[in-house]
């Protein structure tokens, strides 16, 4: 069973409530993403937010706090299902922020926080708080606190209100990492990969009912270990190639990619249904 790994957090940290003119923002410390290379190379996340997506049962008029927004590709997909609604859009990265504001303009329905997930209260959702449906794709692996994070998302949800996720689940990205220790060191970085049951289990201690957690594989092919190199360097491989001198950081991505038997990332991805308690 991984339970986790910790490295270089690259997360973390919470801190004051500071008004900006379009977004809010709560100070996390945390190591920024390149959200427009994100938001070229993403097609994965993309689909598999499409399918996640699916899941939430909305009328259109709901708030829906869209729980690590990235550079807002999935975003765009759940305004169509929110005619007359609200989304709190919500990420540590300033620079996937910036591109999610990029894409959807300036849009009323819309409303951008700056925050880590563990950081965020209702102060900074403001009046969108609380909101009926708490949605997130391809964030909460980077968090290695799920006890925390479900306590703090089920306070930020109406008694009822939906919980709706997918992240990386146990056995994620095994392929890459096995890969990475072939060239004599291990992936650095910060990220929880934990099963169906352990799930489940913190979910209900949370105050989550009707709870479903379920896993299955997602093998994501690439054309050739060109594209590979660059979806490592830029997702996968972000944080450790941090540690390593810019002009070592594209080349361990090519090793990287070479030393795997197919141009193939293995996800494995956790899904989550459930609802807050009514209480």
């Amino acid at each position: 069973m991984r339970t986790g790994h910790q490295v270089d957090r690259g997360g973390g940290g919470s801190g004051r409530n500071v008004g900006t003119v379009g977004a809010d923002r709560v100070v996390a410390d945390s190591s920024d993403w390149d959200g427009a290379r994100y938001d070229r190379l993403a097609d994965p996340q993309a689909r598999w937010g499409r399918t996640v997506l699916d899941r939430l049962q909305l009328t259109g008029s709901e708030t829906v706090l869209d729980a690590g927004c990235g550079s807002g590709r999935v975003t765009e997909q759940l305004m169509r299902r929110l005619p007359s609604g609200r989304i709190v859009a919500v990420d540590a990265s300033p620079s996937m922020l910036a591109q999610a504001r990029h894409r959807l303009g300036r849009d009323h329905r819309v409303r951008f926080v700056e925050a880590d997930l563990l950081g965020l209260d209702r102060a900074a959702l403001g009046t969108d708080a609380p909101v009926d449906a708490v949605f997130s794709t391809a964030t909460f692996h980077w968090i290695v606190d799920h006890d925390r994070l479900f306590d703090n998302l089920a306070d930020l949800l109406r008694p009822g209100g939906q919980l709706v996720a997918q992240c990386g689940a146990e056995g994620n990205i095994d392929g890459v990492i096995r890969a990475v220790r072939s060239l004599g060191g291990e992936r650095a970085g910060t990220w929880l990969y934990p099963t169906a049951e352990e799930t489940a289990v913190r979910l209900r201690r949370s105050g989550f009912v009707d709870v479903r957690v379920w896993t299955h594989p997602e093998p994501t092919p690439f054309a050739a270990a060109g594209p590979l190199a660059d979806f490592l360097e830029a997702v996968c491989l972000r944080q450790h190639l941090a540690t390593l001198a810019p002009a070592e950081r594209r080349l361990f991505a090519q090793l990287v990619a070479a030393a795997m038997p197919q141009p193939v990332i293995d996800y494995v991805r956790l899904n989550i249904v459930a609802r807050r308690a009514k209480r």
